[in-house]
């Protein structure tokens, strides 16, 4: 597809979402933006890609699709121009109103069809914080460095790097409504509090008393959460030996110690660099449920091995792929 200029493409549809109401954090969100960390430029992408990947899955697209993520209070939508197929997941409560006025509840991993002038009402996450909506087709909406995530903490991604605002349109391409089949799966939400870690590469910085509380005692989640990351409270962690290193590489999962003691989990929109000690490191299986924790959630670490965290990671994929495959 060509670009006359940013953010305006050629050929697009007049199908669109007008946004009445922009809810918290709005943002489109993929797989994210890999392969430029050496620049500087963060991953990104879906917070939980479980719930991201399940969304497409249930309108029949690529799994890598672009899809509306939102946080805690989500949009209020208005559809223009045509009719869509749509899917929401997640622990969402959400109503579709009608045309007519008519006001139906939503259920979670379920499609549904949404009609001209229909209205999509996202009214909040329950017990999580981020919950995925996707369209069939996808939204028609530029790639900036081959990603349609948007990091808003770094401007970069569609609609300039911004979350969404009122009054903004959001583009959907057009896709034949009668090769969209009515799915709706049975999706278990895992509620557990324990988080697997590995050992991270400043371990031996902290004190044995450090490292007893760091998987022995539970921690909570702070206010300050969101897509760079998520700062814990509860007993402080003591640093022996430096609590400001060189600057050195993240992923997303690392937890992070400054000197105050409260451990700092990275999730998606992290930098690439920092300079706190790593006293461990969420192994890829857990990071979906680290990203949904709220305000107030207790955490419990516990420690495996790298062995351990590849077999459960293995067991993650292959429970994804029985969803996904419950679609087909």
């Amino acid at each position: 597809m060509k670009y006359l200029k940013r953010n305006t493409l050629i050929g697009m549809t007049n199908t669109f979402f007008e946004i009445l109401r922009s809810g918290i954090n709005t943002t489109i969100q993929d797989n994210g933006r890999n392969y430029m960390y050496h620049q500087g430029i963060a991953v990104s992408g879906a917070i939980d890609q479980r719930n991201y990947k399940l969304s497409n899955k249930l309108v029949n697209n690529h799994l890598n699709e672009a899809v509306i993520e939102f946080a805690y209070q989500g949009p209020l939508l208005k559809l223009k121009n045509s009719k869509i197929n749509f899917s929401i997941t997640g622990d969402v409560i959400f109503k579709i109103i009608r045309k007519n006025l008519k006001v139906e509840d939503g259920k979670c991993y379920k499609n549904y069809i949404l009609e001209q002038e229909d209205q999509l009402d996202i009214i909040s996450t329950k017990n999580t914080a981020y919950g995925y909506l996707s369209v069939s087709g996808g939204f028609q909406i530029e790639k900036i460095w081959n990603s349609y995530s948007i990091n808003t903490k770094a401007n970069i991604g569609p609609n300039n790097g911004k979350k969404y605002s009122i009054d903004d349109k959001i583009f959907i391409k057009n896709k034949n409504l009668q090769e969209i089949k009515a799915m709706e799966l049975n999706y278990s939400k895992l509620s557990d509090n324990i988080i697997r870690v590995i050992k991270g590469t400043n371990f031996d910085y902290f004190s044995t008393e450090a490292k007893k509380i760091f998987f022995n005692q539970e921690f909570s989640v702070t206010k300050l959460a969101d897509r760079m990351g998520v700062r814990l409270s509860g007993h402080k962690l003591e640093n022996i030996i430096s609590t400001n290193i060189k600057s050195e590489g993240l992923i997303k999962g690392v937890v992070q110690v400054p000197a105050d003691g409260d451990p700092i989990i990275m999730l998606s929109d992290h930098g690439t660099i920092g300079g706190y000690p790593k006293i461990g490191v969420i192994i890829s299986a857990d990071l979906d449920r680290v990203g949904q924790l709220t305000p107030g959630s207790s955490v419990n670490f516990k420690e495996v091995s790298l062995e351990e965290a590849e077999n459960i990671f293995k067991a993650y994929n292959e429970d994804t792929n029985k969803y996904i495959n419950e679609c087909n």
